[in-house]
């Protein structure tokens, strides 16, 4: 095979089409909406990952993350992100649509219920806590399902399913944090159980714009579809008039 035609091959995407009409294009992605089946998952929008001089950047130096990797996150959080899942939160509730909110909390004061890998990492979230509060923004209302983990995995680490199937959902418009970690972890697990999945990219964010936008790619044409936040807003507006 010639170099040209070696590089050729390397910018298509074989299964790109498969992949669009089968999962991310599915005809249930709009049946669920339409039925009242699609929720929207907020994913770790708190104190212990999402707020300067609290949990993780309580100390600015002893995060591991450089300055201005800390001023994109934060500066994408406040400005993008935050705004934008408020407004989502706003038109799922106005919709009679499901809002659940995920965080980081464990079971217990000393954390010994979490799992290893936060063990290792020193992520604790203790009940009770500034850490395990969700930002004010984009807090729960009401009754709105709140689901407690201690891993990146919401549905391998709790019961997450269960309640979805119970409700059930068979649709998510997914936001929160970090993009490359909890929240394409949600979306992997999700798209694998059957679930119709959509990521939000302007309502989600991670610590570098190189990790925010890796994700994206990965996950659009396999995993979920992906739309802006006033994208989403107009489909669901449209639907409901």
């Amino acid at each position: 095979m010639s170099a040209d035609k070696k590089h050729k091959f390397i910018d298509i995407d074989p299964l790109k089409q498969a992949y669009r009409d089968n999962i991310v294009e599915a005809p249930g992605q709009i049946q669920s909406l339409e039925k009242h089946n699609t929720a929207l998952l907020c994913i770790d929008m708190q104190y212990l990952d999402a707020a300067r001089g609290y949990g993780v950047f309580a100390d600015a130096v002893s995060s591991g993350l450089p300055p201005e990797s800390q001023d994109y996150y934060f500066d994408r959080l406040d400005n993008l992100v935050f705004p934008n899942v408020h407004d989502l939160q706003k038109t799922f509730r106005s919709n009679r649509l499901e809002v659940i909110h995920t965080r980081i909390q464990s079971l217990t004061q000393d954390g010994r219920d979490r799992g290893p890998g936060h063990k290792r990492l020193g992520l604790h979230a203790a009940p009770g806590t500034k850490e395990a509060e969700f930002m004010p923004q984009v807090a729960p209302i009401g009754d709105e399902i709140i689901v407690n983990k201690t891993a990146s995995g919401v549905f391998n680490s709790t019961n997450l399913e269960y309640i979805l199937r119970n409700m059930n959902i068979t649709g998510l418009f997914v936001v929160g944090v970090y993009s490359n970690e909890c929240v394409s972890t949600a979306i992997r697990d999700a798209c694998d159980l059957g679930f119709h999945v959509t990521l939000i990219d302007d309502a989600v964010a991670t610590v570098t714009p190189e990790l925010e936008n890796a994700t994206i790619t990965t996950m659009k044409d396999r995993y979920a579809r992906v739309m802006t936040t006033n994208e989403a807003i107009a489909e669901i507006e449209d639907m409901f008039l």
